[in-house]
């Protein structure tokens, strides 16, 4: 599964706030951290902010501080503020799309392998709504060890 630059800075900025917990991080130290581009950066956490899982504190100091529950939000939650997951023809596959010449293409093939690719995109839905940002912090704990 490919993710989106957005989707994936949104989670580095989800994880980062949330490992530390009440310290308010500017878009410019997760920015660095992450060797992205501040200002595409802060219109991703302002995304975040609007949903919550981030609030923005202004002012000298400020920045963005982890707002979500850590044991409830899940990567879904995070990626779908940034892109749809499972949605039909995402794939590239749904029937009609190919590319092939519709006289050369077997709609029966085109089926099973749209079904199946259909069953991998809920598979990967139904993993990403169970992993928490607390099983994440977790996960990068261990690593570290």
């Amino acid at each position: 599964m490919k993710l989106q630059k957005n989707t994936l800075f949104a989670l580095y900025s989800a994880l980062e706030s949330a490992s530390h917990p009440g310290r308010q991080l500017s878009a410019g130290e997760i920015a660095r951290k992450y060797r992205i581009s501040p200002h595409h950066l802060a219109k991703v956490l302002h995304t975040l902010a609007r949903a919550g899982v981030v609030e923005s504190v202004r002012g000298v100091g400020g920045g963005y501080r982890f707002a979500g529950n850590v044991k409830r939000l899940t990567l879904m939650d995070v990626i779908e503020l940034f892109e749809k997951i499972g949605a039909p023809g995402k794939s590239g596959t749904a029937p009609g799309r190919s590319g092939v010449s519709p006289r050369r293409r077997d709609a029966g093939v085109e089926f099973a392998i749209g079904t199946v690719l259909a069953e991998i995109d809920a598979m990967a839905g139904a993993t990403l709504r169970s992993i928490t940002i607390a099983t994440m912090l977790k996960l990068r704990e261990r690593q570290r060890g």
